[in-house]
C-alpha cells in the first residue's frame, strides 16, 4: 500500500506530539509535590479568591499543597463528589472550651473555636493547661478584662485555683465600681501582661460589670489600638428602654472605637439589640462608612443564655426593657421556670446557666429581626456556644459520646447547620460563597493584621493550613432543639483539622487531637 508522504509527516508530528504531551504531563507530576490526602472533585469554595467550582486539593504535612483541575493521588483519597468542600469554619465567639465542647463543634463543621467575648485570665496558665491537655480543634483566647478587674477589686486567684473567675461571676465588687487611677493602672498592667503572653486582643464583658467607668472602657480600648490588637464587647446595657438602652451602649462601642482607632469587634449582634435591630444597624453601617473600624457576628437563634444572677437581670425594671419577659422566659436544663424558681436560683446560685428567649421566631415579624443582625453586611456568624451539663453538673470533658441528655443552648452544636441549610438551601437569602465567607475567611479577616497564624486559616489556597470541611449541602440539618439540644449535625461528612482527618465519613476520632494554640505573635 502506497503511504503519501504528507500523511507520514502527519503521523509522525502527530505521535511526536503525543509523546511530548505524555511527557510534559509526566514531568507536571513529578514536579507536583507528593500528597498524603487527596481530596477529590468537591465542589471547592474560597471566598478570599471567589472560587466556586469542582476541583481538586491535595493535603501534606498539615497543608494544602495542591488545588486545581489535574488529577491527584494520594494514599488517603477522599472522593467528595456532589459535596462541599470548604475552608474549616471559625468560630470567633466559642465559651466551650473544653475536649467535650470541641468534639461537639467539630460535627458542625468548626475547626478553630475562640473564647473572644469573655477572654480568659491568666492567659498563660489557660494556655498550658490546653497545650497539657490536647484539643481536637484549634483554640484561642483574648485577655479578659473582667477577669483583671476581678482580681483588682476581689483579689488574685490562688496558684492552680480552678473556676475562680466562674465562682465570682455574679460578686457585685467587681461590677458596680469606678476604678481609681491607680486601680486603672493595675487593670491595665495585667491585661497587657495577657497580651504579651499571647492574648488575641481584650474581651469586655461590659454586660456584666455595668457600673465600670466608661471613662475605662474607652481607656482599655484605647490599649487595644496602642497594641494593635482587637476589642471584643458585649455591650453594657440589654434594654428597649431609654435611658440606659442597647442603642446607648452600642453607641459607646463605636464612639470608643472612633475616638481610639481601634478594631471594635460587637459580640452577638442579634441578642444585644433586642427588637431595636433596626437603628443599631443602621448606626454601625454609617460609623463603617465613616471609616471606624467595626465588625459584627450573630447567631441565627432567637434565643441568647447566660447565668441567671447576671446583672441585666438584676438592673431596675429590668423585665420591661428586656420586653416584658417573665420567668417562663427562661429554661433551665431543658424545663421553663416559674416566678418561685427563678427567685430562688437567682438568690441561691446566681451562677446557674440558663436560656432565655428573646424573639419567637415561629412568628414572622421576628424571624425578619432576627435575620436583621445575621445578615448584617460583612458580619460574621459565631456561637456563643458553651459547655455541656448534665443533671445541673458539668459533664467531663472525656465523655464520649455526647449523651443524650446532656444540656447546652442548642447552638453549642448546631449553629453553623442552622446558618447554612437554612440562609442557603432554604430560604436562598444568602449564596454558598457568600455565606461560608461568614464562617471562616470572614473571621480570618478580622483576625489576621494582629494575628499572623490567621493569615493561613479561612481559606483553601496552596501554602494554607489543612483546616478543610466537607459537607453534603443538601443533607446537612441542625438536629439540636432546645427540648434536646445533645443532637449533633448532620451532614458534615469530613472534619480535616491541621491536615490531620478529625471526623471519617461522619465519624469523630475520639482520639484524636490534631488542634492548635491560636496566638497574637
Amino acid at each position: 500500500m502506497k503511504i503519501e508522504a504528507a500523511h507520514l509527516r502527519k503521523v509522525l508530528f502527530g505521535t511526536l506530539a503525543g509523546v511530548a504531551a505524555v511527557t510534559t504531563g509526566m514531568a507536571e507530576a513529578l514536579a507536583r509535590p507528593a500528597m498524603e490526602i487527596a481530596i477529590v472533585g468537591g465542589r471547592v469554595v474560597d471566598p478570599d479568591s471567589n472560587t466556586d467550582k469542582v476541583l481538586n486539593v491535595g493535603v501534606r504535612d498539615g497543608k494544602i499543597v495542591y488545588v486545581g483541575g489535574d488529577a491527584i493521588s494520594a494514599p488517603r483519597i477522599i472522593d467528595a463528589k456532589g459535596r462541599v468542600v470548604s475552608p474549616g469554619f471559625i468560630d470567633m465567639h466559642a465559651h466551650g472550651q473544653n475536649i467535650l465542647a470541641n468534639r461537639v463543634q467539630a460535627l458542625d463543621g468548626v475547626t478553630t473555636a475562640l473564647e473572644l467575648e469573655s477572654g480568659v485570665w491568666p492567659v498563660a496558665d489557660w494556655y498550658q493547661r490546653l497545650g497539657r491537655e490536647g484539643r481536637p480543634i484549634n483554640y484561642g483566647a483574648s485577655v479578659n478584662w473582667a477577669g483583671a478587674r476581678m482580681a483588682e477589686f476581689i483579689g488574685e486567684p490562688a496558684s492552680g485555683a480552678k473556676h475562680w473567675f466562674e465562682q465570682n461571676f455574679a460578686n457585685p465588687g467587681w461590677q458596680d465600681n469606678i476604678a481609681t487611677p491607680e486601680q486603672l493602672k493595675r487593670i491595665s498592667a495585667r491585661v497587657d501582661q495577657g497580651l504579651e503572653e499571647g492574648g488575641l486582643g481584650i474581651g469586655f464583658l461590659l454586660g456584666y460589670a455595668p457600673g465600670a467607668g466608661r471613662k475605662e472602657y474607652f481607656h482599655m480600648t484605647g490599649l487595644a489600638a496602642e497594641r494593635n490588637v482587637p476589642t471584643y464587647t458585649h455591650a453594657r446595657y440589654l434594654s428597649m428602654l431609654e435611658p440606659n438602652s442597647s442603642f446607648e451602649a452600642m453607641s459607646e462601642i463605636v464612639s470608643a472605637a472612633a475616638g481610639t482607632g481601634a478594631q471594635a469587634h460587637i459580640v452577638h449582634m442579634n441578642s444585644i439589640s433586642l427588637r431595636d435591630i433596626g437603628p443599631i444597624s443602621k448606626m454601625v453601617a454609617s460609623a463603617q462608612r465613616a471609616g471606624v473600624k467595626l465588625s459584627t457576628e450573630a447567631y441565627p437563634y432567637g434565643a441568647g443564655a447566660t447565668n441567671i444572677g447576671a446583672a441585666m437581670f438584676r438592673a431596675e425594671n429590668w423585665r420591661a426593657r428586656v420586653g416584658n419577659i417573665t420567668a417562663h422566659n427562661f429554661d433551665w436544663n431543658g424545663k421553663r421556670l416559674d416566678e418561685q424558681e427563678f427567685a430562688r436560683l437567682q438568690k441561691e446560685e446566681p451562677g446557674t446557666g440558663i436560656v432565655v428567649h428573646l424573639l419567637d421566631t415561629s412568628v414572622e415579624e421576628d424571624q425578619a429581626l432576627l435575620d436583621q443582625a445575621v445578615l448584617f453586611p460583612e458580619g460574621v456568624i459565631a456561637t456563643d456556644g458553651g459547655d455541656w451539663l448534665q443533671d445541673g453538673n458539668p459533664l467531663p470533658q472525656d465523655t464520649w459520646p455526647l449523651p443524650a441528655d446532656a444540656w447546652s443552648h442548642p447552638r453549642s452544636a448546631g449553629t453553623y447547620a442552622r446558618f447554612i441549610s437554612h440562609y442557603v438551601r432554604d430560604s436562598g437569602q444568602l449564596s454558598l460563597l457568600e455565606a461560608i465567607k461568614r464562617v471562616s475567611y470572614g473571621p480570618a479577616s478580622i483576625l489576621q493584621e494582629s494575628v499572623p497564624q490567621m493569615r493561613n486559616k479561612g481559606r483553601i489556597q496552596v501554602g494554607a493550613d489543612a483546616d478543610i470541611v466537607i459537607f453534603d449541602l443538601g443533607a446537612i440539618d441542625d438536629r439540636a432543639t432546645y427540648a434536646k439540644p445533645a443532637r449533633t449535625s448532620a451532614g458534615f461528612d469530613y472534619v480535616l483539622v491541621n491536615g490531620e482527618i478529625l471526623v471519617d465519613d461522619g465519624v469523630l476520632d475520639p482520639e484524636s487531637m490534631p488542634g492548635k494554640p491560636i496566638r497574637n505573635f
